[in-house]
């Protein structure tokens, strides 16, 4: 094929527009491409060649000039490369294509549990724990400081037994929230499942202001929970507090300090003060 002085310009290479990963030092151009996801393709001083292009479920879709291209499976990169060969082969010198993903519709994650708004959420490149909470729209009030992801599943139940066979992570939201030493936010990956677990539950009862049951965290003390309650009502004896716990099955008296912890379960009671 003869080529035109408009066909040898410089024609854009397949460059990958993502921004990179910030996490674990990923690329962009390593998002593998799948069945519905959505390019975006630019040709420059080619507008005719250029367009948004659905991959559809075999993982190919139609190109101008080239037909049908396989994508579902390829990385960007890949695809870049690939692309750029079909259009090297007889039709442009130096072909320059840009590439971007418009809408990411392959890989998705699933949010399950104490969150505001539970279910699949589309992955983007980058995506990570924090972010797809946040999607989720955060975490209630009854959510337990833990959450427990588990890697490469396809569905949306939360897991039974996430130590049975299963690839899981568990992460502290407070210590990734604190930015506490050592914890790093997670990067998610196609199929992920995050589950949100209640919180446990303690009882405040007696002379406290709101009476009930309150969820806690992992390291609630006797007085956090006697907050959570509204406090010690004028006529409390908050020096004369205590705790009913199961032990071995039974009801038992235990003896504590305000700055000790409570465990899931215990009641904590407030007597009425001697005048």
């Amino acid at each position: 094929m003869q080529h035109t002085p408009m066909r040898t310009l410089s024609y854009a290479i397949l460059a990958v527009l993502f921004v990179p990963f910030v996490a674990g030092g990923q690329s962009a151009g390593d998002y593998v491409i799948g069945p519905q996801d959505v390019l975006s393709v630019s040709v420059l001083e080619q507008a005719d060649l250029g367009g948004k292009y659905a991959v559809e479920l075999d993982g190919s879709f139609t190109f101008p000039l080239i037909g049908r291209v396989h994508a579902g499976g390829m990385t960007i990169r890949n695809f870049e490369a690939e692309l750029k060969t079909q259009l090297a082969d007889g039709f442009f010198r130096n072909p320059q294509v840009t590439v971007s993903i418009e809408q990411y519709r392959s890989q998705r994650v699933f949010v399950t549990g104490e969150v505001r708004n539970p279910g699949s959420y589309a992955l983007t490149g980058d995506m990570t724990l924090i972010e797809a909470l946040a999607k989720a729209g955060s975490t209630t009030q009854n959510a337990s400081d833990e959450v427990v992801v588990v890697r490469g599943g396809k569905g949306a139940e939360p897991p039974v037994a996430p130590d049975a066979g299963k690839d899981t992570v568990r992460v502290n939201l407070n210590d990734l929230q604190s930015g506490a030493a050592g914890t790093h936010d997670l990067d998610l990956r196609d199929g992920d499942t995050i589950y949100v677990a209640r919180a446990e539950q303690v009882y405040v009862f007696g002379q406290v202001k709101n009476p009930g049951s309150y969820p806690i965290k992992s390291d609630t003390t006797i007085l956090q929970a006697l907050s959570l309650a509204g406090g010690v009502t004028p006529n409390g004896a908050l020096n004369r507090a205590r705790v009913i716990r199961i032990v071995n099955g039974e009801k038992t008296e235990v003896r504590v300090k305000l700055t000790d912890t409570v465990e899931p379960g215990d009641t904590v009671t407030v007597p009425e003060r001697f005048f």
